[in-house]
């Protein structure tokens, strides 16, 4: 008899309900489905999102790029009829304006939602990123911005002008660097060094009074907001002190380009370019001392001495090692291009000095330096040496990429300041503040430009005239470096007031003392239509230039070189040593160097330096001019007022003349004659005649 098993629960509750198997398994592949469905529908929603975030982002930009070409057409109509009341800058901000207005109030705003945002309370501020688990999952939100209650439920138009709102970074990576690089790139060394040193008053003295002026004058007028009712969160002293800071920086490019375009005096030129160039960077690394000043205890917004001095430490210390850095990268880029055959690739050569100059910005910035500062002194480098190295091709090119990418940088900021003014939705006006800000800005100015002028004409024989220092008054506009230093940092209710502040300060400098700047070039009665090439008279320099007639140009005295023994040592120390290593011109180092030293001389000069008869193609090194013994430095063939003459030619050898034409210590008369007859045929032949002054003893 076979032992019966008993059936299992389940086995007897699916032979009873078989019929309900179908439904059970129905059921569940519905909901699987509505789970499918439902991640799809996720899905294609981020999908859909993200392909409208890109076209958002691509109307933005295409709007920028409408914005410069409208700039760069009515500019073509602008020089066409010869209009000077608007500078293109100041244009770029007048249609930066108009388009600012249009997405402000011109597009209509809808919402997402209607429901009223949940609150939370928060012991610390808002963080920059935020993990939520919603049901087993994990989302990342970053932060966007502060949002203003009367706009809470205009989310979208909000993200719209927030895209608009480009991130800082991007000024200071992307826009800034060939903007300096380009002002180091292409300076007119030949008036720029001989107004060298009160280029640096003006520029590192001139700037640190101006700060502190307008810093404590803008601090006597935030007490008065107190005072009134008007500041309703904190505004510090080292506030106002960083307003002064950025507010210092000088951009009179629309002056500059007036100048540029008319021709006007050489060295009032140089002073203003000068200045502006310097004090950007000067203006920069202040500000970065300020931020860097904290007193030690409770109170961090009191004078504390050993702070202070620190603070003046970090500003020596991060100028000094950003010179540093760029001087050291242009060097390297001028072996670089010495020692290799990079010339016989223009493209690849033009590339690698592109490359080598912008990471100098970026470089600087990694290090704890400013790259403002770097990338300044790394252009100058670059053209005073690496220029030389390069081929005719890539000279034309380095000078023309950095230049087109010198104007669209400049001309997206200005549109984009013009736009700022309506998409920035942070902005703070205080009438008292900004009036205060003018009338401070305009005293900083005057105390800054007088009483350095009144004493650096103490040092002067050629002193800067009063309409000289009543122009460099009325030039002192402010511009892309000032509005990228305030829009750094937005964070707190003092910076937002700082920035909105700036804006109108630009607006107005630009469109008022720019546009007025020919007319004030007339009533100041200061020279244009000057030829830098006969405009050969420095701010003290011991020579004169006459022109074809025999009359002697305005404004030339028989004054000497400011600080000519420093700029004579450094010349003959470029000329005879750092040229020959750095570049392929110059005397050959086996003729400049000690005996001892031949290996690495010959090391060292490269085979086109013994073949170069041509002098450097920079045309600003061209003249080099030295006190006492006045010399005239044309190439390698040097005449002096003392009735000398010398050569260093490709063999090496040095002969000196003396005015009767008899020869000294030369073996190469013959060659020697025939160079000093070809250098007085060009002078000749430009209608230009040098006379040498008995020397002044007085």
């Amino acid at each position: 008899m076979e032992a019966v098993t008993a059936p299992k629960p389940w086995t007897l509750y699916a032979s009873r309900h078989s019929s309900l198997f179908p439904i059970l398994m129905f059921i569940l592949s519905q909901f699987c489905r509505i789970r499918a469905d439902d991640g799809g529908i996720e899905e294609l929603a981020t999908e859909k999102e993200a392909e409208e975030s890109h076209r958002q982002d691509s109307v933005n930009l295409l709007t920028f790029i409408l914005l410069l070409t409208l700039t760069i057409l009515t500019i073509w109509l602008f020089k066409h009829r010869r209009v000077r009341f608007l500078h293109e800058t100041g244009l770029a901000m007048i249609y930066g304006l108009l388009v600012g207005v249009i997405l402000r109030y011109g597009i209509p705003s809808t919402s997402y939602h209607n429901k009223t945002p949940p609150s939370c309370t928060l012991k610390e501020g808002p963080v920059s990123t935020v993990l939520l688990n919603v049901s087993g999952k994990f989302f990342e939100y970053t932060l966007k911005g502060e949002i203003n209650l009367r706009e809470i439920h205009s989310v979208e138009q909000n993200d719209m002008l927030r895209k608009l709102t480009f991130d800082p970074e991007v000024f200071f990576n992307i826009l800034l660097p060939p903007i300096i690089f380009h002002a180091g790139y292409s300076l007119k060394k030949r008036h720029f060094f001989r107004n060298l040193g009160s280029i640096i008053t003006y520029a590192f003295l001139g700037t640190a009074i101006s700060c502190f002026v307008i810093g404590n004058l803008m601090y006597g007028v935030v007490k008065l907001m107190q005072v009134l009712g008007q500041l309703t969160d904190k505004f510090y002293y080292t506030d106002c002190l960083f307003f002064g800071a950025i507010i210092s920086a000088t951009d009179p490019v629309t002056v500059l380009a007036i100048f540029n375009e008319l021709h006007a005096d050489g060295d009032l030129y140089a002073l203003l370019f000068g200045e502006s160039v310097m004090n950007d960077a000067v203006s920069i690394v202040l500000s970065s001392s300020i931020v860097a000043y904290q007193p030690a205890g409770a109170n961090t917004h009191t004078f504390d001495a050993s702070a202070f001095f620190k603070s003046v430490g970090v500003f020596l210390g991060i100028f000094s090692g950003s010179f540093a850095m760029g001087a050291v990268i242009g060097v390297v880029t001028a072996l670089v291009t010495k020692f290799t055959k990079l010339h016989c690739f223009p493209l690849l050569e033009t590339a690698l000095f592109f490359l080598m100059s912008w990471s100098t910005f970026l470089l600087a910035e990694a290090c704890g330096f400013t790259g403002v500062v770097a990338v300044l002194f790394c252009g100058i480098t670059q053209a005073h040496y690496t220029y030389n190295n390069l081929s005719e091709e890539s000279t034309k090119r380095t000078k023309q990429l950095f230049e087109v990418l010198h104007f669209l940088a400049e001309n997206f900021i200005f549109s984009y300041m013009g736009l700022a003014l309506f998409t920035f939705q942070n902005h703070v006006f205080s009438p008292i503040f900004i009036v205060g800000a003018f009338i401070a800005i305009f005293i900083g100015r005057a105390l800054n430009i007088y009483p350095l002028s009144f004493l650096i004409n103490l040092g002067r024989r050629h002193k800067i005239s009063g309409n000289f220092k009543h122009m460099m008054m009325f030039a002192g506009l402010r511009g892309a470096m000032a509005f990228a230093l305030a829009i750094r940092d937005t964070a707190t209710y003092a910076r937002q007031m700082m920035f909105t502040t700036t804006l109108l300060i630009v607006f107005f400098t630009v469109w008022v003392f720019g546009g007025g700047t020919t007319p004030m070039l007339s009533w100041l009665h200061i020279r244009v239509g000057v030829d830098p090439d006969q405009d050969l008279q420095p701010c003290g320099d011991s020579f004169q230039v006459l022109q074809g007639d025999g009359t002697q140009s305005e404004g030339q005295s028989k004054t000497k070189q400011e600080s000519a023994w420093l700029f004579r040592l450094w010349y003959t120390f470029d000329h005879n040593y750092l040229k020959p290593i750095l570049t392929h011109s110059g005397p050959p180092l086996t003729s400049t160097l000690p005996a001892c030293c031949g290996p690495l001389a010959r090391c060292l000069t490269s085979p086109q330096a013994y073949e170069n008869h041509e002098p450097l193609r920079d045309s600003d090194s061209d003249l080099i001019l030295n006190e006492g013994d006045l010399t005239l430095t044309y190439g390698d063939t040097a005449i002096t007022a003392n009735g000398a003459s010398s050569s260093s030619g490709p063999e090496g050898s040095a002969g000196s003349w003396g005015l009767n034409g008899k020869r000294s210590d030369s073996t190469s008369e013959d060659a020697l004659e025939r160079e000093l007859d070809t250098r007085e045929h060009e002078l000749l032949s430009r209608g230009t005649r040098l006379v040498f002054p008995i020397e002044d003893h007085a």
